[in-house]
């Protein structure tokens, strides 16, 4: 038997109620990995570095990236795979068949890049530009879904060497627009899911997928059984007044003294109403704009925020909270106010089945030290979708070189976030492990 202590970022209570905080412990009959995925890895880790840099330096928005998408295909094309192009506008999905019976896994790799100006001094660093939302911005993958690109690629190919030897099926997933569509534009994983790509033949039973993150050195993987990654939902409260005299205010009603109320009665939303020890939340607002001079009191005003939650039934009462104080707050005041709530990315809720059963796995990849429980987050990925319609397991590889502190470190979606290029080759051998592991045992 085999014991791996797991380094543990939480503590207290809430920690001791999650068995998965133990130390990781697995019986000899447990999934093992080949030996010949970690040297098939470090057979193809100088490609995988080459496919990421390339894509790095010819960087793509969401539902435009069609040269990403030509060099996935092209890629899967010779390896022998069944290619489609095309899915979710840009998207590529291919099967590979393995050479005995089994069941269907499914790899997903987001493609798209970020409207950002990079500005890390690499001889690869983008210089594209494009025009967003009517506006000329810089592009740059600054979130590492470069390296999840090439890394898959490398995972595919590896698999496509041993493909007489696998027991069942796996479906590849480049994934356009994680990081959003377009305005007006529909995209990313809920519109391949739209599309049935889970639902299509071959039906996979399970999907695994990951993410380059800041948050690590380089040679951590870490994990989080259930809710890992918040939901993600944007508002907008516009509050109607009447516009007045700056020097008589008693003859209007003053929208910005209303919605200054509004903001803050939204606070007590999470800090007096959310059972927080069962699960954090965050309600934001990041703008609030009304008026155009000192002496006139306007008739509109409008915020908008963000709402971050981990648990469905609180993300609903968040939602309702929100419309209440603010027409309550508004009618008190004489005004009104109309309250529109996008919904965004459900959860990332990890499966627990899935991921007791991935975490040996990863353990073995690692090493001793090297795999950790990492902390919940309030980024949002579009991979939930995906978990919404079969069991899924995300999880994280470090990228932070070790000689940065992590305290330091530029975080993703920075115009100075860097890749430490190690986490390559970490990332594509834990791919392939547990979807060598998670076929052999299925």
């Amino acid at each position: 038997m085999m014991t791996l202590k797991t380094s543990l970022r939480m503590a207290g209570a809430a920690v001791a109620a999650l068995t998965l905080l133990s130390p990781v412990v697995w019986a000899a009959d447990a999934p093992t990995v080949p030996a010949f995925v970690k040297a098939d890895t470090k057979a193809l880790e100088a490609k995988i570095i080459a496919w990421r840099r390339d894509i790095h330096q010819h960087p793509e928005l969401g539902n435009r990236e069609t040269r990403t998408a030509k060099l996935v295909a092209d890629h899967l094309k010779k390896l022998g795979l069944e290619v489609q192009t095309g899915v979710a506008h840009t998207g590529v999905v291919a099967v590979l068949k393995g050479g005995k019976p089994g069941p269907v896994l499914a790899l997903r790799a987001d493609m798209d890049a970020l409207p950002v100006t990079e500005q890390v001094d690499l001889p690869f660093a983008s210089k594209v530009r494009t025009t967003y939302n009517g506006q000329d911005v810089g592009v740059m993958h600054a979130c590492g879904h470069d390296g999840h690109v090439a890394i898959l690629m490398g995972v595919a190919e590896l698999l496509a060497k041993r493909r007489a030897d696998l027991p069942g099926t796996v479906k590849f997933i480049f994934q356009p627009a994680e990081e959003g569509a377009p305005e007006g534009e529909q995209g990313g994983a809920e519109l391949m899911v739209a599309q049935g790509v889970l639902d299509t033949e071959p039906k996979p039973q399970a999907i695994f997928g990951l993410h380059l993150g800041s948050a690590y050195h380089a040679g951590t993987i870490a994990y989080r059984p259930g809710p890992a990654m918040a939901a993600a939902d944007m508002f907008k409260i516009v509050v109607q007044g009447r516009q007045a005299h700056g020097g008589r205010p008693w003859t209007g009603v003053d929208p910005l003294v209303t919605s200054a109320q509004i903001l803050v009665g939204l606070q007590t939303i999470v800090s007096r109403n959310m059972e927080v020890i069962k699960e954090p939340a965050v309600v934001t607002v990041g703008a609030l704009n009304g008026g155009v001079r000192s002496n006139i009191i306007p008739d509109k005003a409008e915020m908008v925020g963000t709402i971050r939650t981990f648990d469905e039934g609180m993300r609903q009462e968040v939602h309702e909270r929100i419309r209440r104080v603010a027409q309550n707050i508004a009618e008190s005041a004489g005004a009104t106010a109309t309250v529109t709530i996008e919904t965004g990315y459900p959860v990332t809720d990890n499966d627990r089945n899935l991921t007791a059963w991935a975490v040996p796995v990863l353990a073995q990849v690692a090493g001793p030290g090297n795999l950790v429980e990492g902390s919940k987050t309030t980024g949002a990925e579009d991979f939930s979708f995906f978990q919404k319609k079969i069991p899924g397991f995300f999880f994280w590889v470090g990228a932070t070189s070790p000689d940065i502190p992590l305290d330091k470190v530029p975080s993703n979606h920075s115009p100075l976030f860097k890749v430490d290029e190690s986490s390559l080759a970490i990332g594509a051998e834990a791919m392939a492990s547990l979807s060598v592991a998670w076929l052999n045992s299925h």
